[in-house]
Parts: structure tokens; C-alpha cells; sequence
């Protein structure tokens, strides 16, 4: 708010009052106006950085889309070396995807697990995995294919 002062007795013509600011006050436009251009700038790198893992999934020609909400496990190609595994897209040893499973299952009315493995895994791989699903308590578990014309 701008502060009125009495002009001194100085002689001069013209108006009798002074008009000063107080420069106690913020121009917030300027920093608005950033934040503004970084809002922009992380809206448009943010998809870019989402990147998960790279699967080679195995084509089927009956593969049909997968409805509702869905747990994903992926086996990597890597996992005969690391043993782990991604649940959604967390990535954890495959001693802990019993339990993992388990406290993720106790939400979900359908007990489903859809369960993807890398072209280049041995069976032997994918059946590791398998088994630790049903421990969990897993009722379902669809294995992953893509179509033959999807990427």
C-alpha cells in the first residue's frame, strides 16, 4: 500500500503531497512466470523418463487384451544371474515375491496374476516363478503374449 507523506517546505510548485512505496513489497510475477516454464518443462520430460525394463515377449495370434485391474510379474532376461523379478514395476529378489504377493493379494477380491517372462528365459525359469505365485495363494496366473501386429 502506498504511504502518503507531507512534502517539507523545500519551495517547490505542484503538488503538496508525496506518493512513496514500500519496497517491503513482493513482485510476484516474475515467479510466477517461472514456475510456469518449469511446470512445462517437467510436463514434457516426464514421459520421457518413465522407462521400465525391455521384455522380448513371445507373439501369440489368439492373444486377447487383459480387462480390469491387473498385478503384473515380469521375469527379465537377466533373472538367471540377478533372481529378481518386477512386480508391477517394483523391482525385488524373487525370495520375497511370496510375501509381496500375498499383501498385495489381500485387497483384491480376484486372486489373478498375469505373469510375463522374456522370449530368451528357459521354461524351467518361467515355472520358478510359477510356483512362488501359488504359494502366495494366486488362483489364477495368465501368462503374457502379445499379438501378432502389437510392438
Amino acid at each position: 500500500m502506498p504511504k502518503v507523506q507531507p512534502t517539507s517546505g523545500s519551495g517547490r510548485v505542484g503538488r503538496g503531497r508525496r506518493v512513496a512505496t514500500s519496497l517491503a513489497e513482493i513482485n510476484v510475477v516474475p515467479l510466477v512466470d517461472v514456475m510456469l516454464v518449469l511446470l512445462i518443462i517437467f510436463m514434457v520430460t516426464a514421459p520421457m523418463i518413465q522407462r521400465g525394463m525391455d521384455v522380448k515377449v513371445p507373439v501369440s495370434r489368439r492373444a486377447t487384451e487383459i480387462e480390469g485391474q491387473r498385478v503384473f510379474v515380469t521375469v527379465p532376461g537377466d533373472y538367471r544371474q540377478t533372481h529378481t523379478v518386477l512386480l508391477g514395476t517394483e523391482r525385488i529378489r524373487v525370495d520375497f515375491l511370496k510375501e509381496r504377493v500375498r499383501q498385495r493379494m489381500e485387497t483384491l477380491t480376484d486372486k489373478r496374476v498375469y505373469l510375463q517372462g522374456d522370449g530368451s528365459l528357459l521354461y524351467q525359469d518361467i515355472y520358478d516363478v510359477f510356483d512362488r505365485l501359488k504359494e502366495a495363494g494366486v488362483t489364477d496366473v495368465g501368462l503374457v503374449a502379445k499379438a501378432e501386429g502389437e510392438r
